[in-house]
């Protein structure tokens, strides 16, 4: 791309804060020189362009630095996600052929567990607090790196960011070039960002979206305020003192965010673009959402593997119920049948994507071509394109029930149990059924306080759902399994169901 916009910002707006998390204010042209300094240290380490450097941490200043360290020399950043163990974190560091792994005082232990399983001679960092034998101190690291480093990376750099792995182990989305600088262009002007913007960065750091509205606030020069794990109540006192205008989120994040400020206002009036992603929002959120904050929902469908795909804008968030917008220009999308036909107006079909956002899987080619037609990259989720060109989410294709021969969409049934007042939570997975193949099973997290019945839920889904679609079972749970970004973890609850049958799908 041939920009090196934090050396630009460093120039012309030195003292202007780049990043804040607590009470540490990191400003942009101290950022700048301790980008060159990170540059330099893991350079020393043997490190060469286009080499991968595996980062596991909470959200923190060092972190930041090292993200535009990294991207300044040419290397690229593997974020691991910090709630791995053991063999997890080691086949991440193995995959990705990881060169140095650093982590952050939270977080050594649990990378230094996993480094008997790690293959060949992997360089380990600690970014605070007691280093282990074996391991470099960032500390000293930076200490002894000059702050003079020509810059070999820029722009938004390569990046490699793991998938969530619901069907197996998780595979590395490498975009070995970055993201165009005119995709970088596009998104910040559909969300209309700005220089002025402050952001709040809530969510985990590993997850795509999380990091990628991050960095188009750096490109642009504006704020970010970090935090390190999300707090609703937290999160709420930070728009509130810093005057947060922008922030990203997944669904499950929004829910205890609206639940916090029901419990206790603060001032959130500065906030102009809270964007969703992840995983479907559930429609009664989105009322009880635009009540909290007002009408700044932004809400889009996109994948680690292809980028942002539609955006529905905060004026169609109730005009349009269940949708996720309409197709980002330049964004091909193809709704297939399993025949390979295209999908008429209103039938639910594999969405496919061709666009310059696509990703490749990093040492998988077999996983690269089994996801591609005709130039067309599929994730496995199905949907639906109204008569205005709104595309609606129907499920993935991996968690749709086929009960009876007759396909079933657990994203609908779960979004009518979400608009009950009884329920926290909810769970559609199919169960073995000697009979249908498949039943529907709803397992619902309820609201504490609440003492509503598995007959009164199930009555409530069948005065809104046409029969074959109502749970055929529902059981309370004290949580549902869910990934740091929000996403359900269907996987391990359709597991004991079907393992107990003796059988898969």
């Amino acid at each position: 791309m041939g920009i090196d916009f934090l050396k630009n910002h460093a120039e012309a707006q030195p003292a202007k804060p780049a990043f804040i998390c607590g009470d540490e204010v990191l400003d942009f042209a101290t950022l700048n020189r301790r980008a060159s300094r990170v540059a330099g240290a893991f350079a020393s380490l043997g490190c060469a362009e286009g080499d991968r450097v595996a980062w596991m941490s909470f959200n923190s200043i060092a972190g930041a630095e090292i993200a535009n360290g990294l991207r300044r020399a040419g290397l690229v950043i593997v974020p691991v996600n910090y709630r791995l163990r053991g063999a997890e974190i080691a086949y991440v560091l193995n995959d990705s052929r990881a060169r140095v792994a650093a982590a952050g005082p939270d977080h050594v232990d649990a990378m230094a567990a996993a480094m008997p399983e790690v293959h060949g001679d992997v360089r380990f960092v600690a970014a605070a607090g007691d280093v282990p034998r074996g391991w470099l101190s960032y500390a000293e690291l930076m200490r002894d790196a000059s702050e003079d480093f020509e810059s070999v990376g820029d722009g938004l750099g390569a990046s490699m960011i793991y998938t969530s792995g619901t069907t197996g182990n998780p595979k590395g989305a490498w975009r070995p070039h970055g993201v165009d600088i005119a995709n970088v262009l596009q998104v910040i002007s559909i969300f209309e960002l700005t220089q002025s913007d402050v952001h709040l960065m809530c969510g985990p750091g590993y997850h795509s979206g999380v990091a990628f509205f991050s960095a188009l606030h750096q490109v642009l020069g504006a704020t970010v305020v970090l935090q390190p794990k999300f707090d609703a109540g937290d999160a709420l006192d930070n728009i509130e003192r810093h005057r947060v205008t922008t922030t990203f989120m997944a669904p499950t994040l929004l829910q205890r965010l609206v639940d916090a400020q029901e419990r206790r206002p603060r001032d959130t009036s500065s906030l102009r673009a809270l964007i969703l992603g992840a995983a479907p929002c559930p429609f009664a959120l989105k009322e009880r959402a635009e009540a909290a904050f007002g009408q700044v929902l932004w809400e889009f469908y996109g994948a680690t593997e292809t980028g942002i795909n539609t955006v529905l804008r905060p004026e169609d968030q109730l005009r349009k119920p269940g949708s996720c917008g309409t197709a980002v220009p330049g964004q091909e999308i193809r709704l297939l049948l399993e025949d390979g036909s295209e999908a008429p107006t209103g039938r639910p079909g594999e969405l496919t994507v061709r666009s310059s956002w696509l990703a490749e899987y990093y040492n998988r080619p077999d996983a690269t071509s089994k996801s591609l037609r005709d130039g067309f990259f599929s994730v496995g989720d199905i949907a639906y394109r109204d008569d205005e060109g709104y595309y609606f989410i129907c499920d993935r294709r991996i968690d749709m029930i086929i009960s009876g021969g007759v396909n079933i969409y657990p994203a609908e049934i779960e979004a009518v149990l979400h608009a009950h007042p009884a329920v926290m939570d909810a769970a559609v997975i199919g169960v073995p059924d000697d009979e249908w193949g498949e039943s529907v099973k709803a397992l619902v997290q309820r609201r504490a306080g609440m003492t509503s019945t598995a007959d009164e839920l199930i009555t409530f889904c069948a005065s809104r759902l046409a029969g074959y679609k109502k749970p055929r079972s529902l059981e309370f749970v004290e949580e549902l399994p869910r990934d740091a970004a929000g996403k359900l973890l269907k996987r391990q609850l359709r597991e004991s169901y079907w393992t107990r049958a003796g059988r898969s799908i």
